[in-house]
Parts: C-alpha cells; sequence; structure tokens
C-alpha cells in the first residue's frame, strides 16, 4: 500500500492557494476552508480524504484492465503528467485536446492507424519508392500524429475513466466524457465548478509543485491497481497448472454400478456464480457497477437478460447523479461478455458512441 499524502505534505507544496475572491465558483465553498489577502483557501483535510476516495476509484478501474486518460495541456502541468503518467503505460495528451477525442473516437483511431502505416511503409522499403517532396510531406504527417496522438497509440477503445488538471481550460475534454457517460477525475480549484466531476481533488492546479504531488500519488494508486492486477493473472495460471489431473485407473465395473446409484441420490451442488467486472460494458462507471451489483445484476449472464428501464430506476434511486445514465445496450453488450465474445464486443464498442446506437 502507497504512503497516504498528509496534510503537511500538501501544505509545503502549495496545494491549499485558491484563486482571487472575485473569480471563485460559489459550488467551491464547501472545500474552501477561508479568505486571505483576497485569495480563497482551500481546506486540506477535505483534500486529502477526497484523495484517498479518488485514489481507490483509480486504483480499482487499473485493477480491471481498463486505461485511464490523463488530460492536462497547460505549461506547467504537461511535462509532469506526461512524465509520471508514462511510467505506469497510461494515455495522456499534453499538446491539445483534439475535437472528438472520444465522441468520434472511430476517426482518432484512424488517425492513430494511419501513423502506423507510415512506420510499416518505412520497414518495407516503400517510403524510400516516393519522391524527395513526397517522403517529406510523409514525415510532417507523421511527426504532427506522432505529437498530437503518440501517447494514445496503445489505446484502442474508449477509456475507462478520465483525469483533468485544471476543468476549466480542458472544458471540451469535460463535456465528451459526460455525453459517454465516463467518469471524471479531476484536481478542481476554486474558479471550477465541482459539479461537472464525479471525483474531484480540490488543490491549486495552477503550481508545479502542487500538481505534482497530487499527480505522484495519484500514479502510485494507478501503479498498485496495475500490479494487483498482474498478482491476480499470475495466481490464475498458477490455479490452471495445479488442477491439471493425473490418470486415474478405471474402476471395475462391479465398483461403477453401486457408485452409480450413490451419485443419484446426491443432490446436485449449486454452482456459486463470482461477480463479474460490470465496469468491462461501454457506459458503466465503478458507481453504477456498485449499484447493480447491490441490486443483485452481478454478472454479465444477470445483466443481459435484466430489463433496461430496471437498470435505469436502480441506477436514479442509487444517485441523482446517474440519472442521465441510458442502459439500453448494456443487455446486449453482457451477453456478448457472458458468451466470452470479447473480440466482437470490442469491435461492437469501437464502432458504437458511449454504448449508444
Amino acid at each position: 500500500m502507497a504512503k497516504k499524502v498528509e496534510v503537511k505534505d500538501l501544505l509545503e507544496a502549495g496545494v491549499h492557494f485558491g484563486h482571487l475572491t472575485r473569480k471563485w465558483n460559489p459550488n467551491m465553498a464547501p472545500y474552501i476552508y477561508m479568505e486571505r489577502n483576497g485569495i480563497h483557501v482551500i481546506n486540506l483535510y477535505k483534500t486529502t480524504a477526497k484523495l484517498d476516495e479518488a485514489n481507490e476509484a483509480l486504483a480499482k478501474i487499473a485493477a480491471s484492465g481498463r486505461k485511464i486518460l490523463f488530460v492536462a495541456t497547460k505549461k506547467q502541468a504537461k511535462d509532469i503528467v506526461a512524465d509520471k503518467v508514462a511510467n505506469v503505460n497510461m494515455p495522456y495528451i499534453t499538446e491539445r485536446w483534439p475535437g472528438g477525442m472520444l465522441t468520434n473516437f472511430v476517426t482518432i483511431r484512424k488517425a492513430v492507424k494511419k501513423m502506423a502505416m507510415i512506420d510499416r511503409m518505412k520497414k518495407d522499403g516503400t517510403f524510400n519508392t516516393l519522391s524527395k517532396k513526397e517522403r517529406l510531406q510523409v514525415n510532417r504527417l507523421r511527426s504532427k500524429l506522432e505529437k498530437n496522438l503518440g501517447s494514445i497509440s496503445d489505446m484502442t477503445r474508449l477509456p475507462g475513466a478520465l483525469f483533468i488538471v485544471d476543468t476549466m481550460r480542458e472544458h471540451i475534454a469535460v463535456k465528451e466524457a459526460q455525453k459517454l457517460n465516463i467518469p471524471i477525475f479531476a484536481m478542481v480549484d476554486t474558479n471550477c465548478d465541482p459539479k461537472e466531476v464525479d471525483y474531484i481533488i480540490p488543490a491549486n492546479d495552477d503550481a508545479s509543485k502542487s500538481i505534482d504531488i497530487i499527480m505522484t500519488s495519484v500514479t502510485n494508486a494507478v501503479a498498485e491497481g496495475l500490479a494487483e492486477r498482474k498478482s491476480e493473472k499470475a495466481a490464475e495460471s498458477s490455479a490452471k497448472e495445479e488442477k491439471t489431473p493425473a490418470k486415474e485407473a478405471k474402476p471395475s465395473k462391479k465398483e461403477e454400478a453401486p457408485k452409480a446409484v450413490a451419485e443419484k441420490k446426491e443432490e446436485p451442488k449449486k454452482k456459486v456464480e463470482k461477480s463479474d467486472d460490470l465496469t468491462k460494458i461501454e457506459g458503466v462507471g465503478p458507481k453504477a457497477a456498485e449499484a447493480l451489483v447491490n441490486a443483485g445484476i452481478d454478472t454479465y449472464a444477470k445483466m443481459s437478460e435484466a430489463d433496461a428501464d430496471n437498470m435505469k430506476e436502480i441506477l436514479t434511486e442509487a444517485s441523482s447523479r446517474m440519472a442521465h445514465l441510458d442502459p439500453t445496450s448494456w443487455p446486449k453488450q453482457a451477453k456478448m461478455a457472458a458468451d466470452g465474445n470479447w473480440d466482437e464486443l470490442k469491435v461492437w464498442q469501437d464502432n458504437v458512441k458511449g454504448g449508444k446506437e
């Protein structure tokens, strides 16, 4: 378990400094401790509590195998985010948010494939057959794609969550994530609206030291989730090896007869169903999955048979913030998952925007 960030560490990094009082967002009032010299001071005790909550949720998403997309295009944050996130092998956007990055993901994937095609051309020698002018144009295109999309080249499907530094600056990313019901984690300063974010971390999003300490804590949590997933896979593979049975001697016909009678008398054992990771269904976030599991819909098989309107009622009763979720396509996706058709599900999710047909 990674060491939790303490209030003293946050104080030294200047996480408590907010914006000028005249620039504040009234919705941030619960997270503001006081006003000093015309500047709002953030309550760091609430910051540590919210940071722990966000870290726990991020670790679960990472452990489920979903990607977390980090977004930070402001000058003082881009290098820190790129450095920290690269260590945990997660995608990030630090240059410019490409419009439609999430809502038009299919087109973005085409641009990434174009980059891969240029790389293949260079390997098989096709690139050398082009004229000097054409090679120059292709190299320029490759550099542009690498700059804007290089960090997301391995992201073959929509991310499981977004982590944003400064929601005011990245408002387009916030709107796209909201439209597709993707959970949003964010560093929220006193001039931002916390209602737009699912997991808020009240913090100074302008100072590099503040961004650094929050990003360190967050990426450590993601690394823990990835390590947990790796250990689970290793345990599963070793368990399969141990289950390989040795050849047993066949019993005689005289022994088989009483054994068969005894087996008939035994009552069939009920299979204990293990709950599935419902967040692999497009549109189902950690909170929605928790609400469905609590309501008894804890496997793909059960979700495939569940009524969409019934699931909508369960989510609305659990939290008014999930009332906008549309579970229409969830049974269809769950059916593919229950049947083990993961490749078919992946193609479907790549072609359908946010699980909405």
